[in-house]
């Protein structure tokens, strides 16, 4: 089936599957090469593992366990596509719940997994400044508490926990115009990247790429009113790697272009007006 990477990371690694197999066309074996939650976007098809049959749709959520053999079929539609999800195992374990769980083979459209699904699929195409890898971790926390039927009911940070976000934060901020990914962060505190995200989000309200992106934008905001520096080199400067990301981010974020918010550096009161919603 054609893969492309959308992802390429220690914990999380992210692929977009698109299959074109249709109706009268002889299924094979298969083999899942690790753990992962393959979110059905479009299109259906049957899967086989382990002696059980499951038919999936939109929304549905492939299970994947590692070495399990596998068949798809597609009796009904022709081609599907998903988003795929693979764990580290090391992750998983983190997590919890690494065997029984795994072995569920599929999850019906869940609404509580629909939304997760859909919004991945909206930071895979660059409509969400979450990252993929902070959406799947809890893509997994969630799947394995509906599962498992354990809700999971986080306790209230320690002071040392929140004292470990708040230095993050100041860490992230410090150093955002340079590269940054949730492990490096996650190291900087000693933290698991799992329990590094839900403390970070849980302290702060945000996840430590949305603090990330805003801290961007921030410094980007402030040289853009200086009104010294090209907006190609802002976009730079800040840490965003490509100007057009810069500019959709920007625009996104604060409902004008760089190049007309540059403008109330001269006192254009239009886009002051267009800021405040005025």
């Amino acid at each position: 089936m054609p893969a492309t990477t959308v992802l390429r990371g220690g914990s999380v690694a992210v692929s977009d599957y698109r299959c074109t197999v249709g109706p009268g066309e002889e299924p094979f074996v298969e083999r899942h090469a690790g753990y992962s939650l393959n979110y059905v976007r479009r299109g259906s098809f049957g899967y086989r593992v382990r002696g059980r049959s499951f038919e999936l749709v939109a929304g549905s959520i492939v299970v994947g366990y590692p070495d399990d053999e596998y068949v798809c079929t597609h009796d009904h539609v022709q081609g599907d596509e998903c988003l795929s999800f693979h764990f580290a195992p090391a992750l998983v374990e983190t997590i919890g719940e690494r065997d029984a769980v795994w072995r569920a083979g599929s999850v019906p459209p869940l609404p509580e997994l629909v939304v997760l699904g859909e919004l991945a699929q909206a930071a895979a195409e660059g409509a969400s400044d979450v990252e993929l890898d902070e959406v799947g971790m809890s893509l997994a926390a969630r799947f394995i508490e509906i599962v498992s039927g354990r809700q999971r009911r986080p306790a209230e940070p320690r002071r040392a926990d929140r004292r470990r976000a708040v230095e993050a934060a100041l860490w992230i901020d410090a150093h955002s115009h340079e590269p940054i990914d949730l492990e490096a962060a996650a190291r900087e505190v000693g933290l698991s990247v799992f329990h590094f995200l839900r403390l970070f989000a849980r302290v702060l309200g945000v996840t430590p790429h949305q603090y990330l992106v805003r801290s961007r934008l921030r410094h980007a905001a402030r040289l853009l009113a200086d009104g010294a520096r090209s907006i190609t080199d802002v976009a730079f400067d800040v840490g965003f790697g490509d100007l057009s990301n810069f500019v959709r981010t920007f625009h996104r974020a604060a409902g004008v272009s760089p190049r007309r918010f540059r403008g109330t550096a001269t006192g254009d009161r239009r886009i002051l007006r267009a800021l405040s919603g005025g």
